[in-house]
C-alpha cells in the first residue's frame, strides 16, 4: 500500500488536533496556519466573522500579480456528541492503513498535505501562483466562505481556477447539486384536549406540511426532472427536525420542523419552495383561521449553496484529470463551497482523499493510500507549476 510522506502525516496530526468543530472558534487553527506560512515567507490575510471568533485564511505562494490555482478546504468539522468512538476524535491514530480521527476524510487531511508542501513549493520558486483558502463554518452552511470570495477582486486576488479537496476517492467531480434549507414555525392555539376542536393543533397542520414535502420528494423521484450523471439522479427532498407539543392532555400551540431541498441543475430550489409556502398558506391556514384568526405558519431560510456545474471541456477539468490521472469525471449528491466559487466566476472542481461513505460518521478515517494519491497530485501540480 502507498504511504504518504512522514511530514504530511504528522501535518494531519496537527490539524486533527484542533477541535474546530463548528459551534467552537477556529482560531487557533488559522493563527497557527498563518504563522506557520509566515515562517516560510507567506503572508496571509484572515478574514474575520462578524464575532471575531472565526476567520477564513487565504495566501498567496509565488508571483503576486496575477491569478492562478487555488486549493481550497475548510476548516471546521461537525460534532462528535453522542458518537461511539474507539479512539480520541481529535488525536490521530494509526491503524490498519487507515488514519482515524475527526476531519481526516472532511476535510483536514487536503489542506495538511497541501501545507506540508509549502517549503518545497516555494524552494522549487512557482512560476504560477499557488493561492491557500481555508474557510470557516462550512458544516453548517457554507457560512465563512462568502466573506472571502467578495473580495476576490478587490485586495484579494481572484484565482484562475480552484480544486475544492473534499473527500471524492481522488475522483474529479465537476457537479453536485444546490442546497436550501429551511424552517417551519407553526403558530397553532392550545386547550385542553378534551376540547381540541376550538383549538388548532399546531403539530398536526406541521404534519400536513411534512406529508405534503414527501408527496413532493416521492414525484421529484418518479418524474424528475432527472439527470443520470448524478448518483442520486433527481432532486431530493428530506425533513430532519421536529419539535412541539408540551403533554398528550395539551393542545400544542407551537411546533418547528427543518427541511431542505438538494436539486440537480434543472430544477430549482425557489420554485420547489414556492409550491410548499403556496400549499401552506393557501390550503392550510384558511382552515386554522377559521378556529383562530392568530393562527398562522411561518417559514425561514437557513441556509443554502449553489450547486456546481462545471463543464467537461473547462480548463479545469482538464487540469484535474491531468493530476489524477482520471479519464472520468463525476456528480455527487452533496454539497461543497465549490458552486459558491464558481457563482464568484472561478472555475471550480471537487477532488480529494477520502470517501464522503465516512464523514460525519464516529471513526471516521482516510486511507494512506488516498493520502499518497492526494500527494503525488500535488507534486504533479508543483511540476507544472514551478515549470510555467
Amino acid at each position: 500500500m502507498a504511504r504518504p510522506s512522514e511530514t504530511s502525516i504528522e501535518m494531519i496530526r496537527r490539524l486533527i488536533g484542533f477541535d474546530t468543530t463548528s459551534r467552537d472558534s477556529n482560531m487557533p487553527l488559522v493563527e497557527w496556519v498563518r504563522d506557520y506560512l509566515a515562517g516560510h515567507g507567506v503572508e496571509s490575510t484572515l478574514i474575520r466573522d462578524e464575532t471575531g471568533t472565526k476567520a477564513n485564511l487565504f495566501a498567496t505562494l509565488g508571483p503576486q500579480d496575477r491569478a492562478g490555482i487555488c486549493l481550497s478546504g475548510h476548516t471546521d468539522v461537525v460534532p462528535v456528541d453522542g458518537q461511539d468512538w474507539d479512539s480520541d476524535p481529535f488525536d490521530l491514530t494509526e491503524k490498519d492503513g487507515r488514519l482515524y480521527g475527526r476531519g481526516t476524510c472532511d476535510m483536514k487531511s487536503f489542506l495538511a498535505i497541501a501545507l506540508a508542501l509549502v517549503p518545497e513549493f516555494q524552494r522549487r520558486g512557482l512560476k504560477t501562483p499557488l493561492h491557500l483558502a481555508m474557510s470557516h463554518d462550512e458544516e453548517v452552511g457554507c457560512r465563512g466562505v462568502p466573506h472571502m470570495l467578495a473580495r476576490f477582486g478587490e485586495d484579494l486576488i481572484r484565482p484562475a481556477m480552484c480544486i475544492v479537496g473534499e473527500p471524492t476517492s481522488m475522483k474529479v467531480v465537476r457537479g453536485h447539486k444546490g442546497k436550501k434549507a429551511f424552517r417551519c414555525d407553526v403558530y397553532g392555539f392550545e386547550a385542553h384536549s378534551s376540547l381540541a376542536p376550538t383549538a388548532v393543533n399546531a403539530i398536526e397542520y406541521a404534519a400536513e406540511v411534512v406529508a405534503f414535502l414527501r408527496r413532493m420528494a416521492r414525484r421529484k423521484r418518479e418524474e424528475g426532472p432527472l439527470d443520470d450523471g448524478y448518483d442520486i439522479s433527481h432532486t431530493t427532498i428530506q425533513t430532519g427536525v421536529i419539535r412541539g407539543g408540551t403533554a398528550i392532555n395539551i393542545v400544542p400551540r407551537h411546533c418547528s420542523f427543518e427541511f431542505e431541498f438538494r436539486v440537480v441543475p434543472a430544477d430549482d430550489p425557489d420554485t420547489c419552495f414556492e409550491e410548499v409556502r403556496r400549499f401552506a398558506t393557501e390550503e392550510l391556514e384558511p382552515e386554522m383561521h377559521a378556529v383562530r384568526p392568530e393562527a398562522h405558519i411561518n417559514f425561514t431560510l437557513i441556509s443554502g449553496y449553489p450547486g456546481l456545474d462545471t463543464a467537461e471541456d473547462d480548463p479545469v477539468v482538464t487540469l484535474a484529470k491531468r493530476l489524477t490521472g482520471a479519464n472520468s469525471t463525476y456528480k455527487v449528491a452533496f454539497g461543497t463551497e465549490a458552486g459558491l466559487f464558481q457563482q464568484a466566476e472561478v472555475p471550480t472542481v471537487v477532488c480529494g482523499p477520502g470517501s464522503i461513505d465516512q464523514a460525519h460518521k464516529p471513526n471516521e478515517f482516510v486511507s494512506l493510500d488516498q493520502l499518497a494519491q492526494c500527494e503525488q497530485m500535488m507534486k504533479r501540480l508543483m511540476e507544472q507549476m514551478c515549470r510555467n
